[in-house]
């Protein structure tokens, strides 16, 4: 297929949100693009801005669907474009998705490219306003060329399908199920809404199974097979999300709001550094586990049969390469022999363990990894999750239901008869769905109502048509509404029906307040988009009860299992022998022909009148864990340690304000010990790690004895661990029962809009000192004994308009309540904290506080040896050297001196430059959390990021140079672009990879009335065994771009180009990524300020490798100059100007004469199969790791 797209924009999904998926990997893997070609369209509709001052006499006016005006600022060129689909269609290809910029709400130039391509011959055409017309090219372009890529092949498949029956089932209603838990008629299936219809299936089954209208207890879905693991939640109406991201492609279109969290039962098992890790890789149905008998990995599937909780006696002989063979028990064990040897070698005999209790270790670990996003789920949306029941289903889901709801607090499980094919079961109990939807503009007010009732009604019309075509009634058809709702000046929408009280405002705000905790006062609400959802009633009838039980249930045999206490006796039921009123005690497995159920000791299950099993979890019997190491606990320990920092992160962004904490995530949150060091930290912003604990340090040395109970600090300063004076930190001392000290600290750090200084959003591209960029506190205490300090806290923000050029904060109210959710945020934390200190006791916590520390550590220390080692063997010595400099000529230089017995390592940087007159100056927290980001990297896999990654490593910086600078210097330069180089140094000194960008490109514009930010993306550098990806972010950002039809809409600019620069990537025998071009054209006068790097100085080549291209910053004016403007500058734009922005490329490896073949290793990408999340709780961590 191919890709029709506004001219300039040919790139634009390659890109995408220039967002990685992996933060510390070097070599950056994103998902390929689904088309082949593209196509640029000279053609081009601009929205109107009534403060547009540039010449429109050529443009012509139009209005929108929405009601908005436009211009047709350039019409489509039709003949270029034939000639072009000409060309396309003699090289074969056959499919066309097409997506023209502000398509969604004028189809005219996205129709007139479809009625051409039809007519050249063109099989299928995609048009984005006709797939899903909602604004946001970049997520509308990925839908229209999904459905473009696969509604072809599912078309081809449907044909097949038909082809099979009599007459190939014409006439016939063959209805196939949605992405939206709806049905749809086979001719109407498509691909954008059938990604997701197979876990949609099984959403539908336990909901209309499990769910009581009677108790009205919500339920969650657990569905767990070989491959994945899925949860949902149900609480008497669907969950959908109308944006979401599956195999890194994003789709808008209505799905069931369906979480992928793990591989299921194919989660692969390891043992790194002392810790038990179970996926997220996963064996795959091929080769599968160990028992599978095709040479695959151990996995859960093996944990569970060592155990005894699956019967290879009750399972079909399809495995081995012949497909006859049994499951493999002894293979299993064999295997479980190994691991479990080699775990006792680590531990040097100080704990032996069994190979039961390893396998059950691992079956711990993988219950707490999947409580995880189940708590995100229901915590991270307001509810309490121990008031859910669990429905259970998929294969394996059954052996683990009994330890997750217990390990929840939930006391209910329910498994339905049909479990092990609940997915087929929902299909036959769905309604027959259409829904229509379009865009709109209006503000939620009363003289807007009739006009939304009036396009309502049009649209259940067309719903109510379209049903009745396939044979519906009247009576079988129903319809809802909903109203695509948010505040003014936010980008949370919230899909909102009218509700029991038939008010659509008042759903909004229920939601709102239950989703984020309040509601904001005297805001606007607007209305994006209308939708209708018609359904026809399928009629199917759920069972009726069945004959209840006369006796006890048949227990057909009993076997050894193991469990906390050990092997015990298990009675063995098979489900087709059960009735209503059959009750088993545990521990005992039910076995149905599609799935095992494991009823664990304490927990009962009963047959319910309808045949289903449910299960009362109880309590059971904990097994006391003591101070000393167990790896098992220690995995554990790490599950729940940064669960406590996940979820004080929902707390914060549920309560906060601002845009850049609610929206864009961009704040970390962290548990520290009571020495102040780092246990946990989430989410992993590369610039904060690390960081914060230098800043809890400093409040101890500073205030000592005079941090109590009720007190909670704030700090920015560079000299009391900040990063630069935006991002904000609030501390807070946990105390626990009568404990003199803090027992714990929590802490968290939010960037905030603006807090002052001398120019709106407090990054100013020419500071020269620190009190130029806004407030700054050192040990300010923002509570008091339990009371806010509201008015000293509002004059130290307003505090820098006493500078010269400088005013205090621009938003002050925006502070206060930000800063607010960070204290609830830590009161959360404090909660959490307590909560495991009353399950496990204080020393027992604390313990294993120090254990995480230390698994990190021997992380770290094997890595150092492995390097070091090589170091040795290539050199003659363990000692690593690196320089590189600054555009304006100031020199970072490094030795690293590995001690290689030891795993240690001394990172020096002396000979650096001093401190300079400007703000690329770098806080000494900054290279700090560089030096771990880096360590993180070079380590390849997950490992707790916390103190302890830094224990092996002394970090020397000369005071007064450019990494510790006084106490006056300026600094956000430093934070967002020496930060960049300080990784290009360490990374060059163990000769990691090429050099990245080396640049965050930070662009400004705005005037008096507004103010906008931006990071653009580059190219990162190639490594031994990868190429570079083009048009990325790399190292410390992670920032996601704004899309342009939404900078447009809320700006006064139009985006005329965003492109890769082709070739600006080094040339090698593995290229640099490209960097991109992005051209703006100014509507009105404004002031525009670019700080970035890297427009001097290349970024480096490696191993022969060319260096990538500089980036360049072009002003081209409107009477005809172009202007060099820079690295760093502010400077006046007039209506017509266009800023041209030229990002860096990076590095290529290796010289291009090598023999390509001749590779040492293999692509990591291509090594790993890796289960690949999905929904709401992905999207929330996704953006918290690109804030």
């Amino acid at each position: 297929m191919a890709l029709v797209v506004t001219k300039g924009f040919k790139d634009v999904l390659f890109i995408g949100n220039q967002a990685r998926p992996k933060l510390f990997d070097l070599e950056i893997v994103c998902p390929e693009v689904l088309y082949e070609e593209v196509v640029e369209v000279d053609e081009r509709l601009v929205l109107q801005n009534e403060k547009c001052c540039l010449d429109k006499s050529n443009w012509k006016d139009t209005v929108g669907t929405t009601g908005e005006k436009m211009h047709v600022k350039q019409p489509l060129d039709r003949d270029s474009l034939e000639k072009s689909l000409k060309e396309l269609k003699s090289r074969g290809i056959n499919s066309l998705a097409v997506v023209l910029m502000h398509s969604y709400m004028n189809k005219e130039h996205e129709h007139m490219v479809g009625e051409l391509a039809r007519s050249i011959g063109f099989k299928h055409v995609s048009l984005s306003s006709d797939v899903m017309p909602m604004v946001r090219i970049v997520p509308r372009g990925f839908t229209a060329c999904a459905d473009a890529y696969l509604t072809p092949c599912i078309k081809k498949y449907l044909e097949g399908f038909s082809f099979g029956f009599k007459n190939n089932l014409e006439g016939a209603n063959v209805l196939f199920m949605q992405s939206d838990g709806g049905l749809t008629p086979m001719q109407s299936f498509n691909g954008s809404r059938a990604i997701l219809s197979g876990p949609a299936g099984g959403v539908v089954g336990y909901a209309m199974t499990s769910y009581s209208e009677e108790t009205k207890l919500p339920v969650i879905g657990f569905d767990m097979g070989g491959t994945s693991t899925d949860v949902s939640r149900y609480a008497g109406s669907y969950e959908h999300v109308f944006e979401s991201t599956t195999a890194g492609v994003t789709i808008q279109a209505p799905q069931l709001d369906v979480n992928t969290v793990a591989a299921g039962g194919g989660s692969m098992l390891f043992f790194r550094s002392g810790l038990f890790v179970v996926g997220p890789e996963s064996a795959s149905a091929h080769p599968g586990p160990v028992c599978y008998r095709k040479g695959g990995p151990l996995a859960i599937t093996d944990a569970n049969l060592c155990l005894g909780r699956i019967l290879p006696d009750y399972f079909p002989k399809i495995f081995g390469k012949t497909e006859d063979q049994p499951l493999d028990s002894a293979g299993t064990l064999a295997a479980f022999d190994v691991l479990t040897q080699e775990i006792n070698e680590f531990n040097k005999g100080e704990k032996v363990m069994t190979r039961e209790e390893v396998a059950m270790g691992y079956i711990a670990v993988a219950n707490e990894a999947m409580c995880r996003p189940i708590r995100a789920l229901t915590q991270g949306k307001g509810y309490d999750t121990a008031k859910h029941a669990l429905a259970c289903f998929g294969g394996a889901g059954g052996q683990h239901a009994c330890s997750i709801a217990r390990s929840l607090g939930m006391s209910t499980v329910i498994v339905h008869k049909y479990a092990g094919i609940l997915s087929a079961f929902g299909m036959a109990l769905a309604d027959v769905v259409h829904e229509e939807q379009e865009p709109t503009a209006l503000k939620y007010e009363k003289k807007a109502m009739k006009e939304i009732s009036d396009r309502i009604k049009v649209l259940e019309e067309k719903c109510k048509e379209k049903l009745k075509i396939q044979g519906f009634s009247d009576c079988q058809i129903g319809t809802e509404s909903f109203l695509h709702m948010r505040y003014s000046g936010t980008d949370c929408a919230l899909m909102c029906n009218s509700g029991p009280e038939k008010d659509y405002l008042k759903t909004f705000l229920a939601r709102y307040k239950t989703e984020f905790g309040f509601t904001l006062a005297n805001r606007d609400v607007l209305v994006d988009d209308i939708r209708v959802r018609g359904t026809g009633q399928s009629g199917i009838q759920l069972a009726k009860s069945k004959e209840k039980a006369a006796g006890q249930a048949k227990v057909e045999e009993t076997v050894k299992v193991y469990f906390e206490q050990g092997f015990l006796s298990t009675g063995v039921y098979k489900m087709e022998n059960l009735k209503p009123g059959h009750v088993i005690e545990g521990p005992a497995i039910i076995m149905d022909s599609l799935s095992t159920i494991l009823v664990e000791p304490a927990c009962t299950a009963k047959i319910t009148s309808k045949g289903d099993v449910m299960i009362a979890v109880g309590a059971g019997t904990t097994k006391k864990v003591g101070t000393e190491l167990d790896t098992i606990q220690l995995s554990i320990f790490s599950h729940r340690f940064m669960s406590i920092a996940e979820q004080m992160g929902r707390i914060l962004q549920r309560t906060s304000i601002s845009t850049n904490i609610k929206e864009r995530l961009d704040f970390s949150c962290a548990l520290f010990g009571p020495d102040g060091g780092l246990v946990s930290n989430a989410p992993h912003i590369p610039v904060h790690l690390g960081a914060m604990q230098d800043t809890v340090r400093h409040q101890m040395r500073t205030l000592g004895d005079d941090l109590g109970r009720g007190d909670v600090i704030l700090a920015n300063h560079p000299k009391a661990g900040g990063s630069h004076l935006p991002d904000l930190t609030v501390i807070t001392p946990v105390f626990y029962e009568d404990h003199a000290k803090p027992v714990f600290f929590v802490a968290n750090r939010g960037h905030h809009a603006d807090i002052g200084g001398i120019s709106p959003g407090s990054m100013p591209p020419h500071s020269t000192f620190l009190w130029q960029e806004g407030a700054s506190f050192k040990s300010f205490k923002i509570v008091k004994a339990g009371e806010f300090q509201e008015a000293e806290l509002t004059a130290a923000l307003m505090a820098p308009a006493q500078h010269p050029g400088c005013t205090g904060t621009r938003l002050l109210q925006d502070n206060l309540s930000d800063l607010k959710a960070q204290i609830a945020a830590n009161h959360k934390g404090i909660q959490l904290v307590s909560e495991l200190i009353d399950q496990y006791d204080l020393d027992v916590v604390q313990a294993y506080m120090n254990h995480i520390q230390a698994n990190a550590e021997v992380a770290v220390r094997d890595m150092l040896k492995v390097i070091g080692q090589t170091a040795l063997e290539t050199t003659g010595r363990s000692v690593l050297y690196a320089q590189d400099s600054m555009d304006d000529g100031s020199i970072i230089q490094l030795k690293v001196k590995i001690d290689v017995d030891n795993g240690e390592a001394v990172f020096d940087f002396e000979g650096t430059g001093t401190e300079v007159w400007g703000n690329i100056n770098a806080p000494k927290a900054v290279t700090m959390s560089a030096i771990i980001y880096c360590l993180r990297c070079l380590v390849g896999h997950d490992i707790p990021l916390n103190q302890g990654c830094l224990n092996p490593v002394r970090v020397r910086i000369p005071p007064g140079c450019l990494l510790d600078p006084s106490e006056n210097a300026a600094v956000v330069g430093g934070n967002v672009l020496t930060s960049q180089r300080i990784v290009d140094v360490v990374l060059l000194a163990f000769q990691a990879c090429a050099a990245s960008q080396g640049c965050c490109n930070n662009i400004t514009f705005g005037d008096e009335t507004f103010g906008y930010y931006e990071t653009v993306a580059g190219g990162s550098g190639a490594g031994p065994t990868w190429s570079g990806r083009s048009g990325v972010h790399v190292h410390m950002t992670n920032t996601r771009l704004t899309d342009p039809e939404i900078l447009e809409r809320r700006y006064p600019v139009i985006l005329n180009r965003f492109s890769l620069a082709d070739g600006s990537g080094g040339e090698g025998r593995h290229r640099g990524g490209d960097g991109v071009l992005r051209e703006i054209t100014f509507r009105k006068s404004l002031d525009l300020s670019v700080l970035t790097e890297r427009r001097v100085l290349a970024p480096y080549g490696m191993s022969g490798g060319r260096p990538g291209m500089k980036g360049h910053n072009t002003l081209v004016t409107v009477d005809g100059r172009t202007l060099n403007l820079g690295g760093k500058c502010s400077v006046p734009v007039q209506p017509g100007d266009m800023f041209r922005l030229q990002t860096p490329g990076g590095g290529g490896w290796g010289t291009v004469a090598e023999d390509k073949e001749d590779q040492n290793g293999e692509s990591l990408s291509k090594k790993r199969r890796v289960i690949l999340e999905r929904g709401s709780v992905f999207e929330y961590n996704q953006s918290q790791l690109s804030a």
